[in-house]
């Protein structure tokens, strides 16, 4: 079992560097000079040649490439990520960590109702298959699969918070504000994992061992609950880790649609004034948290199944 978490630590170190030099080039081929764009965001009244050259010099961007990109690496392994474009008196972590605590909350909020309604509506749709609540749910969930989030989140905004009057449209203010905008992110991946939950427990429904134990006479809530929901559960284990740097990920739009202040919101604002060091830093981040995760979750997988345990071992 060590054996195999180191093998699966080592093997995530080259997928880092990748990541992180995909990030560093894809920024670099942005057509715009980067010089010129920090003189513009800083309002110089004249950009000139020697004004360009200047900026270029400040920012390293005549050194070669590959010293560019080694020093880039090495400055992120102190937590370094340069100075931001639009305020050079702020840098990209201290942007990144004023922003993260929203972007976390939101992500976090999600994932409780993924877990609180997608676990319950899977189950008895498994149960109950094509009844009518598993018709209506599979209606839903082809429905809700399809639409962007950000016109669910319009959608949300126009019925709750417009027509009703019950929820706020936008902005930080407390939980109420935390509501619509964590359920628009959350209900496409509740959506999957309705579908992931069924489909698990159908499959574990046509096993030997429901067969024994019903034969046993054991109670058909046991069954259900300890024995298929629990089988059918180990391989959401690894679907549930990927889905949190995608919640974190997936925020980016509906921040910008009720103004939620997070890592999103922060990233589209750098889009558009071309804040390369802010774009740069969010990428990687959010590269090393799908690297991340997927070990975590590997492993503990690997820790709570005990056929996985024998196959590693």
């Amino acid at each position: 079992m060590k054996t195999y978490i180191v093998k699966r630590v080592l093997s995530a170190v080259p997928l880092l560097v990748c990541i992180s030099f995909l990030c560093f080039v894809f920024i670099n081929m942005i057509p715009s000079d980067p010089a010129e764009v920090a003189l513009r965001v800083r309002q110089t009244p004249i950009i000139s040649e020697e004004a360009i050259e200047q900026v270029r010099e400040e920012l390293g961007l005549n050194d070669p490439y590959l010293v560019r990109y080694g020093r880039w690496v090495m400055d992120c392994l102190r937590l370094d990520f340069g100075v931001s474009y639009t305020n050079p008196s702020r840098t990209v972590l201290g942007e990144i960590e004023r922003c993260l605590p929203a972007t976390a909350v939101l992500a976090f909020t999600s994932l409780v109702f993924v877990i609180l309604l997608s676990l319950p509506i899977g189950f008895f749709c498994a149960v109950y298959k094509n009844s009518w609540f598993d018709r209506v749910v599979r209606g839903i969930v082809f429905m809700t699969t399809a639409m962007p989030a950000y016109w669910i989140g319009l959608l949300l905004i126009w019925f709750i918070s417009i027509k009703l009057d019950l929820l706020p449209t936008s902005g930080n203010g407390g939980w109420k504000h935390l509501i619509l905008p964590s359920f628009t992110v959350s209900l496409t991946y509740i959506s999957t994992y309705i579908r992931l939950i069924r489909n698990n427990m159908l499959e574990n429904m046509k096993e030997d061992y429901v067969l024994y134990a019903n034969v046993r006479g054991l109670r058909r809530r046991s069954i259900l609950v300890r024995h298929i929901l629990k089988n059918s559960l180990h391989t959401c284990i690894v679907a549930i880790g990927m889905s949190i740097p995608q919640l974190m990920a997936g925020t980016i739009v509906v921040e910008n649609v009720f103004a939620w202040p997070g890592l999103g919101k922060l990233c589209i604002n750098s889009i558009f004034n071309r804040d390369y060091p802010v774009i740069q830093t969010y990428v990687l981040l959010i590269g090393t948290l799908f690297v991340v995760f997927n070990l975590l979750f590997d492993i503990i997988q690997c820790i709570a199944d005990p056929r996985l345990r024998r196959e590693v071992s």
